[in-house]
């Protein structure tokens, strides 16, 4: 049976059914700051929250669903969120994001994947609505010269070259090096502006490795037997991957019957330390190190956001997913605040001046330059331990000492 066929079938009924009505507000007490009216912002949120990106797209919602506390806590103004499915699919998520602003959205928050994305910022450039991008790492999307389009999370390429310097601290630190790596990657919008950066960052960052293949396959693969067959041939030492949740099942049950016995697995995006990753595979979802946008734990907020995740979804392990999407909430909350108004370009000006340093992202904090790109975010090394999530890298901005090489899997 392949893993696609084990998991709960999600369809936009059966998930709208589960989340209630769309239209929730985010607290909704009125609010009176300068020319405000007394009204919350509507905040027009698209997540994949049924096809094959689902598990995703559900776990970004928690990041919603939690923000309505923290933010009045904080000071900031209500929100009323306006929940809208792509269904994974870019020109159903174009499509609902002319749907979200026909109904009255003043601002637009998602979309998780990069080329739904892309299509969401079109249509917002188009009709002059500010859009703030949650998580989406293909560069051109901040390329256009858009003045409507802002994006707190870093690009394919800063998503590299922190994976290098981490990955250097990491082996650095273990004394445990690897000198070949088979390179992984889906084929969608995220993979391939990863694979297209990586041989450069690996020049650049003078890697202790080599690249010994690279092996690309489709988001929608239900069986990736050849693809690590062909891996586990080169001999390398360690898997480096750029996968999603579904995909990265895959290549660990595959990792698993085939016996391989590498270094562990270096994974540069989501997948590996999702909460269904880990709650699949149980023991066998352990040791694979993320170099991937994350949280600094010692931070403040990270710490009120944790507890409120902790306290709505106790199952759920706090993460990417729920860290950009809060902090893209956090942004439109802030502006509006600061703007005083929801008419959109005085919203675009307020987004262009934040300057939020009580954050949750690892880094100094939430700016953007002048093409609406927060280009100081700073990426982490985490890893799955016992079903948690531990960060181990970048020094200052930990809670654990890292594990590698990891267990074999034939040894747990």
């Amino acid at each position: 049976m392949s893993m696609n066929s084990r998991l709960p079938r999600v369809t936009r009924r059966t998930f709208a059914a589960g989340l209630g009505a769309a239209g929730l507000v985010a607290g909704t007490s009125p609010f009176h700051i300068g020319h405000a009216q007394g009204a919350p912002l509507k905040v027009g949120v698209l997540l994949p929250r049924s096809g094959v990106q689902a598990f995703i797209g559900q776990d970004c919602q928690r990041g919603v669903d939690v923000a309505a506390g923290i933010l009045k806590d904080i000071g900031l103004p209500s929100l009323q969120i306006m929940n809208a499915d792509t269904e994974s699919d870019v020109q159903i998520a174009r499509a609902q994001a002319e749907k979200l602003i026909n109904e009255g959205a003043q601002l637009l928050v998602g979309a998780f994947d990069s080329g739904q994305s892309t299509a969401i910022a079109q249509v917002a450039e188009q009709r002059g609505i500010p859009y703030v991008i949650n998580i989406a790492a293909a560069p051109p999307i901040t390329e256009q010269g858009y003045k409507f389009v802002f994006r707190n999370f870093p690009v394919a390429g800063k998503i590299t070259s922190d994976a290098m310097s981490n990955q250097k601290e990491i082996f650095g630190e273990t004394g445990k090096t690897p000198k070949k790596v088979a390179f992984m990657h889906v084929t969608d919008t995220f993979g391939s502006a990863m694979a297209k950066v990586l041989p450069g960052a690996i020049e650049k960052f003078q890697m202790p490795y080599q690249i010994a293949d690279t092996i690309a396959y489709d988001l929608k693969a239900r069986d990736l037997s050849v693809e690590v067959a062909k891996a586990k041939g080169t001999g390398a030492d360690a898997l480096l991957v750029v996968s999603r949740l579904n995909d990265a099942i895959l290549i660990t049950r595959e990792l698993v019957k085939q016996r391989w016995e590498g270094m562990g697995v270096l994974s540069m995006g989501p997948g590996w330390y999702e909460d269904q990753y880990m709650k699949t595979l149980g023991k066998l979802s352990d040791g694979p190190i993320s170099f991937v946008p994350w949280y600094d734990p010692n931070k403040k907020l990270a710490k009120a956001l944790q507890a409120a995740l902790a306290k709505q979804f106790p199952d759920s392990n706090m993460n990417t997913n729920h860290v950009y999407t809060f902090e893209a909430l956090l942004i439109a909350a802030d502006a509006y605040k600061r703007a005083g108004s929801a008419d959109p370009k005085a919203l675009a000006d307020a987004i262009r001046k934040t300057d939020i340093k009580d954050n949750v992202s690892t880094g100094p904090g939430i700016q953007f330059n002048e093409k609406g790109q927060n280009d100081k975010l700073v990426n982490s090394a985490i890893q799955n331990r016992g079903g948690k999530l531990v960060t181990v890298a970048p020094k200052g901005a930990t809670d654990a000492k890292v594990e590698w090489p990891m267990t074999a899997y034939a040894k747990r």
